[in-house]
């Protein structure tokens, strides 16, 4: 059974978008790395991050940074989505 050409076309425009999509998170992930430094806030040092320093150990526990990544990413795949 031959699929359609109207099907196939489809499916890979829907496959160029996503890696076109993967492609420019990845590059967005880039720069946040390479100019983290010069942003105001630093991300993983929000207020609301949990940081113990003991006399050996050090515990960190990003509860701000995971609640505000979680929210920006919950809001990208809705308006994704939402088309």
């Amino acid at each position: 059974m031959r699929a359609s050409p109207v099907l196939l076309r489809h499916g890979e425009m829907t496959f160029g978008r996503t890696l076109i999509f993967i492609g420019a998170v990845i590059m967005a992930v880039g720069l946040v790395v390479s100019f983290g430094g010069r942003l105001p806030f630093r991300i993983g040092r929000l207020p609301g991050d949990i940081l113990i320093k003991g006399k050996h150990s050090v515990f960190y526990f990003p509860l701000a940074t995971g609640l505000l990544l979680s929210l920006l990413l919950s809001l990208v795949l809705w308006l994704i989505h939402r088309r």
